[in-house]
């Protein structure tokens, strides 16, 4: 659909942003339009943001960024969107492994994970590594103000060598949606976040799999490797924890409706 025709100057009304989006069904308009106005830096960015929110961009793709965790984090086109629920994630890394000196964040999209760890584990070295190149551009840019670095490559492969062994926090947000289930997703993921972030294979956890099976190699004794499930298939998560020689358990956040997986390296 469309959107309506502002006038250049003076900026639309708060009204006038909120009517539009809303005509486009977003349910928020109202927030979403005063944080539009408030990112906008002029007339004309104001219109494409509209456009392209109208257009079914989400909402942190059109602004740039995500509040996530207490930050304000880099999100550009394309890029997968850190979701609310996965604050859960980061919250039972600091918890299982509050004096962690080596952070991994595999599958890091924009890199919120390793941003957010880095902010509370204080001289901490955080790594993060994703198969996107677009990921991996907005990663680095999150994580430089911690001097974290950001990989490019697939898991593990993309990791520094001297990494193995030393890794205390490995946090994978790994893609967990079935294949056949992709199609299902809202329209704001399927059409505009990539695929190999929301695409787990047939059962949803192919890379959880091959996430579980290498971390024995880069974690720490004691190391903690966490990842996000689904409540479905949180018992076959575990299990293939526990076949990677992981001690294995299930935390879980009602409220957030979070569901994760913690394995520690005896």
């Amino acid at each position: 659909m469309p959107s309506p025709s502002f006038p250049s100057f003076p900026f639309p009304s708060l009204s006038a942003v909120e009517a539009a989006l809303r005509a486009a069904g977003c349910v928020f308009a109202e927030d979403e339009a005063e944080l539009i106005l408030a990112t906008a830096r002029g007339p004309a960015e104001l219109t494409s943001m509209v456009d392209r929110r109208v257009a079914g961009l989400p909402l942190e793709q059109v602004l740039g960024w995500a509040r996530f965790h207490g930050l304000r984090v880099r999100v550009d086109p394309g890029v997968f969107v850190p979701r609310r629920r996965t604050e859960f994630l980061v919250d039972q890394a600091l918890a299982q492994a509050p004096a962690a000196s080596v952070v991994v964040d595999l599958c890091c999209g924009s890199g919120a994970l390793g941003a957010a760890l880095a902010t509370t584990l204080d001289g901490a070295e955080v790594h993060a590594a994703d198969i996107d190149p677009a990921a991996v551009r907005c990663a680095r840019d999150n994580l430089a103000p911690f001097g974290g670095r950001a990989h490019e490559g697939d898991l593990y492969d993309a990791l520094p060598a001297a990494l193995r062994g030393r890794v205390g926090v490995l946090l994978a947000n790994v893609p967990y949606v079935p294949t056949a289930e992709v199609p299902l997703l809202p329209a704001e993921a399927r059409d505009h976040e990539p695929l190999v972030a929301l695409d787990g294979g047939a059962d949803g956890l192919d890379v959880l799999r091959r996430v579980a099976a290498g971390a024995p190699e880069w974690l720490a004794p004691g190391g903690r490797l966490l990842s996000e499930t689904s409540e479905r298939q949180a018992s076959a998560a575990l299990r293939a924890f526990a076949d990677a020689g992981l001690t294995a358990r299930l935390a879980v956040c009602e409220e957030l409706y979070a569901h994760v997986v913690v394995g520690e390296l005896p």
